[in-house]
């Protein structure tokens, strides 16, 4: 059947996952400028972060050392404070909005990685993402995840070239493990919004499995942009 373009729909919300070390920023910009040529309003955040009060709990969670919950509910303090104050009201303004981490992360980090009551999380998932523009049950999940799945031995190789790392980058190797076994298992639960990219290969090949991914879905519109933005 031949791929169809059309345009993405208004409001479109992209969240993109890995562990520390994955190489999702470049091609979050490279993403950006790419919908920026579709004529589409882009707004480009993260988690933790994406508000002052959010920045300043994020702050808090990479810098000082607290328990699992504490650290969970912290992360969804900020969540809920960026839901509210940017990513709804952007896609009420019909932006693409491109995060980078969402509730995937906090499953995966504390959930997998510090081994966190995963039915706890669930809890705060459901009253965290409960929004008003969300009607009940249903709550705030993106409309595309782009997983950036790349092996814990490589992200710790990339890292040691990186600058001081964070309390979670300066994690062991079993962490990482642990880590992406979370997000194989959120993947594995929400097969329809997550799209595995491989991370272990060189970034031109990333890039192009992840506009292939877009156009599969009808969301691509022109030539594919060279990562970073270039043609």
């Amino acid at each position: 059947m031949a791929e169809t373009s059309t345009l993405p729909p208004a409001g479109l919300f992209i969240t993109f996952e890995g562990i520390d070390g994955a190489g999702k920023s470049t091609h979050i910009a490279g993403l950006a400028e790419a919908f920026r040529e579709q004529g589409r309003r882009v707004t480009l955040t993260r988690e933790p972060g994406g508000t002052p009060l959010a920045e300043k709990l994020r702050a808090l969670v990479l810098g000082d050392a607290m328990d699992p919950l504490t650290e969970s509910l912290l992360v969804f303090a900020a969540r809920r404070d960026h839901l509210l104050s940017v990513i709804e009201p952007a896609l009420a303004r019909g932006d693409v909005v491109l995060c980078d981490r969402f509730t995937d992360a906090t499953f995966a980090y504390q959930g997998g990685g510090r081994g966190f009551d995963l039915a706890t999380l669930s809890v705060l998932e459901r009253w965290v993402q409960a929004t008003p523009a969300m009607q009940a049950p249903a709550i705030r999940q993106p409309d595309l995840t782009l997983w950036f799945d790349l092996p814990a031995e490589t992200a710790a190789a990339r890292l040691a070239d990186a600058r001081a790392p964070d309390r979670f980058e300066a994690q062991p190797v079993e962490f990482f493990r642990r880590v992406s076994a979370g997000y194989a298992a959120r993947a594995a639960a929400e097969p329809q919004r997550f799209a595995r990219i491989n991370a272990d290969q060189p970034r031109e090949r990333v890039w192009q499995d992840i506009t292939h991914t877009f156009v599969q879905r009808g969301w691509w519109l022109g030539a594919p942009l060279a990562p970073g933005g270039s043609h």
